[in-house]
């Protein structure tokens, strides 16, 4: 029977318990699973459930292979690079435009950016320098926490916490990588395909008839209820992966994943404005905004826990979207381009926002989402003349929005002048002419730590240094 004193708890009080339950279960040596069941118990099984929700974050990652990166930073530009004004810098906004917002460090947000209302980042970004240059590199492979770890896959590896039907979606060409325990990668050309994945063929032929359907997912749960410790929220989490197997095996799941007309429109590529005239980059543009949607729907139904969406086209060469050397070249294009990015981003996180996160009702799923977008290389932003691959000292970056555990700004930089600042991941001070490369590991490790949700000793099983200068704690 529940304790209705500890079931009566709210706000601050329940919240302070929760904790301080965690310490006293820690301190006894108590597992997991006996101290939820005890505060399922005594608390009853909503608070059981908050004290249990998922331990790791869900995560996005945009992958700009074939030199598509440049976009972003038309996003997030170099503090040096918006401030100068120089026409001749691969930046289409203005000084004055721009939104330099002082956080943990300066960030720059061009007028197009997402999540900035009023003046005021609402999911502040963060910029690293790190990596290298891979000039033309299709799926882009110098982001690593250490060694052969690669960033993505040591954050599904670290997502495996939280047991979903597919663990890691890919949308176009990219490349997991590898790190102990990751899973494996279910692998789709296009967004519009995402939704083949969950397309049951057991729906459409043996469970055909409704009563069908039914009846199965009902027996089958009646059968897990025998278990005495069904019942359990240290099973529930476990058994959840089960049902909904069966659960998405007695129904199609097309209907609830397929983006509609009004969703097209709300991340803006249901029309694109007339200044894209280029087919491929509005092919580009809707197949990201489409991945999102389907994407979002998948994350409300608790059915992945990481996406990885390739900015880029096979074999398309020197393009105005996938090799972007021309861009430049229409200003009005490259506008209409950058702008509808930010929309389609800002629709992302609103969409979520709309949703509870299905491992915690206490939170909605916009909490819960990590953004990274990375490539091979991001262009020079110091000449917009067929904006050119090379980058100053061989330079990459990486940009993370990491939910409030990760330190925002600009971390490292090019300057006007062409020379590079890196940084030190322990205290967060820049260091001039450090070599984006050397920053790598800890710029991605960073990724990790808030996909873990500031959990240490997880991000420890893949990288040890410090990256207390870059990272917060939670």
């Amino acid at each position: 029977m529940a304790n209705h004193r500890m079931k009566d708890l709210r706000g601050s009080d329940r919240r302070n318990f929760l904790r301080l339950m965690g310490v006293a279960g820690a301190a006894f040596a108590l597992e997991r699973s006996k101290l939820l069941n005890f505060i399922s118990d005594e608390g009853g099984s909503a608070m059981a459930d908050e004290a249990g929700c998922a331990s790791v974050n869900r995560s996005v990652h945009m992958v700009a292979g074939n030199g598509s990166f440049g976009w972003y930073q038309l996003l997030w530009p170099h503090i040096a690079i918006a401030q100068a004004d120089n026409p001749t810098f691969a930046y289409h906004a203005t000084a004055a435009t721009t939104l330099f917002y002082q956080g943990d460090k300066m960030m720059a947000y061009a007028p197009e950016a997402p999540w900035v209302v009023g003046g005021v980042p609402t999911r502040p970004v963060t910029a690293f320098m790190s990596g290298k240059n891979e000039t033309h590199e299709l799926t882009p492979k110098s982001q690593n926490v250490a060694g052969n770890a690669s960033m993505l896959a040591t954050v599904a590896a670290i997502q495996r916490q939280q047991p979903v039907l597919l663990p890691v979606i890919g949308v176009g060409p990219v490349a997991l990588g590898v790190a102990p325990g990751a899973p494996a990668v279910a692998t789709v050309p296009t967004g519009a395909a995402m939704v083949d994945l969950f397309n049951s063929s057991a729906s459409q032929a043996t469970l055909a008839l409704q009563e069908n359907k039914n009846l199965y997912e009902t027996y089958y749960k009646a059968i897990l209820g025998l278990r005495e410790a069904a019942g359990r929220p240290t099973w529930a989490r476990q058994l959840d992966v089960t049902k909904k197997a069966a659960n998405l095996l007695s129904r199609n799941l097309a209907s609830q994943l397929q983006p509609t007309q009004a969703d097209l429109d709300a991340y803006g590529v249901g029309t694109l404005p007339a200044a894209i005239s280029n087919g491929v980059t509005k092919e580009q543009l809707t197949n990201i905004g489409r991945s999102l949607i389907t994407a979002a729907r998948a994350f409300k139904l608790g059915l992945t826990n990481c996406v990885m969406i390739a900015t880029t086209d096979v074999g398309t060469g020197d393009d105005v979207f996938t090799d972007p050397h021309k861009a430049f070249n229409n200003m009005a294009q490259l506008q209409a381009t950058v702008q509808v990015f930010g929309q389609i981003f800002n629709a992302f996180y609103a969409d979520l926002a709309l949703s509870p996160d299905p491992t915690c009702s206490a939170q909605t799923l916009d909490k819960s989402v990590v953004f990274t977008a990375h490539g091979d290389t991001p262009k020079t932003p110091r000449q917009t003349a067929a904006w050119p691959d090379g980058t100053e000292g061989d330079s990459n970056w990486i940009y993370v929005m990491g939910g409030g555990y990760i330190k925002n700004g600009w971390y490292g930089g090019i300057n006007a002048d062409g020379s590079i600042v890196g940084f030190d991941p322990e205290t967060g001070a820049d260091v001039a002419g450090k070599q984006s490369i050397l920053t790598t590991s800890p710029a991605c490790a960073a990724v990790a730590w808030a996909v873990a949700k500031g959990n240490k000793a997880k991000v420890e099983e893949f990288y040890k240094p410090s990256i207390a200068g870059i990272t917060n704690k939670v």
